[in-house]
């Protein structure tokens, strides 16, 4: 066992935080710490080891009973359940407040060991509308560490005098002081990847109404007039929450003209058939005279459709829809003149 945690006979010390994780590293020692030090990260080494060179003696009762304490919380415990709640309330038992915030948000960010792993983690296209705003130098040397793989598909995204402006930048680029590498990953860490993080702490109401999304319509009024009863607050936050077929009036004239781009024919004219004139009149009012007639005829030859498969078809509109605001290139608002929501 380490000298610095040898001492016996002084008044059992009082350990917080970090310290209790330092004086069980030291306790293992060597052999037996070896396995744990491979998982840590950068900053979780630099802590650790900080906190260990600072702790000067620490008394034998003290570390019997750290370890004795940890002991007895891993026997009674039985199976262990690991969840981010649960990690949470460890960590703040051991870390400053603002030091267990920030590691959170990184856990429930992208995977990755360290900054450039996470970015290269980040899907493509939520990274490039990130950097488009940034300076090409930045952008540069953000590209220039993450997977080559990775920053191809962002460069394509990219408008593309800005992302030749980058591959310059790129092709001249010398090595980066490590003051300017270290500035780029903290804004990184504080903008973007703390942005993530909480999109992933997703409210219970938002994940019942992507549920409630997805039912046909006679499942969706079922549900909703039952939780009305239980529950009114909840079921009209719902409500608020969804996002329908009808809903579609509420995007703008490039929306529903990319939309209209990219949906099926058929699935269009099958979701028209059961949607209401005003609907029909809303989407069809984007289209040139002669592709409105070709879809009212398609509508007509069809004859009776069942409501399934018009529910089928909306719900499928309104799933390409959001495919479509996950990309930027649709905008969704909850009504005029509210601030945007992008799904």
């Amino acid at each position: 066992m380490a000298q610095a945690v040898a001492t016996r006979g002084a008044a059992p010390r009082a350990l917080a935080g970090i310290d209790r994780a330092a004086v069980l590293m030291l306790a293992l020692g060597e052999e037996h710490g070896a396995s744990i030090w491979p998982q840590l990260d950068d900053d979780e080494i630099r802590a650790l080891s900080s906190a260990m060179s600072s702790l000067g003696p620490v008394d034998i009762e003290t570390v019997e009973g750290l370890l004795m304490q940890f002991v007895s919380n891993l026997s009674t415990a039985g199976a262990l359940m690991g969840t981010f709640d649960s990690t949470e309330r460890l960590l703040a038992r051991l870390l400053p407040k603002e030091r267990v915030g920030a590691i959170m948000e990184e856990i429930r960010g992208p995977a990755g060991r360290n900054m450039w792993e996470k970015l290269s983690n980040v899907q493509e296209a939520v990274l490039a509308n990130y950097l488009k705003n940034e300076y090409p130098q930045t952008v540069a040397v953000v590209l220039s560490k993450i997977r080559a793989e990775h920053s191809a598909r962002v460069l394509a995204i990219l408008p593309e005098d800005f992302a030749l402006d980058v591959v310059r930048r790129m092709l001249a680029m010398e090595a980066v002081q490590k003051d300017i590498l270290e500035r780029v990953e903290q804004t990184l860490r504080s903008e973007l990847m703390s942005n993530l993080s909480q999109t992933s702490r997703r409210d219970a109401h938002e994940q019942m109404a992507e549920i409630f999304n997805s039912f046909d319509r006679q499942t969706e009024t079922r549900f909703l007039t039952k939780l009305e009863e239980a529950s009114k607050d909840s079921a009209e936050r719902i409500k608020q929450l969804m996002f329908t077929f009808d809903d579609l009036q509420k995007l703008d004239a490039a929306g529903v003209q990319t939309l209209l781009r990219d949906a099926p024919r058929d699935k269009l004219a099958v979701a028209l058939k059961g949607a209401s004139q005003t609907m029909r009149d809303f989407l069809m009012g984007y289209m040139s005279s002669r592709a409105a007639k070709m879809l009212i005829d398609d509508m007509e030859a069809m004859g009776p459709v069942r409501l399934k498969d018009v529910d089928d078809a909306q719900s499928a509109l309104v799933g390409l829809t959001k495919d479509l605001a996950a990309k930027g290139e649709i905008r969704i608002s909850k009504s005029k003149g509210e601030d945007e929501l992008v799904y």
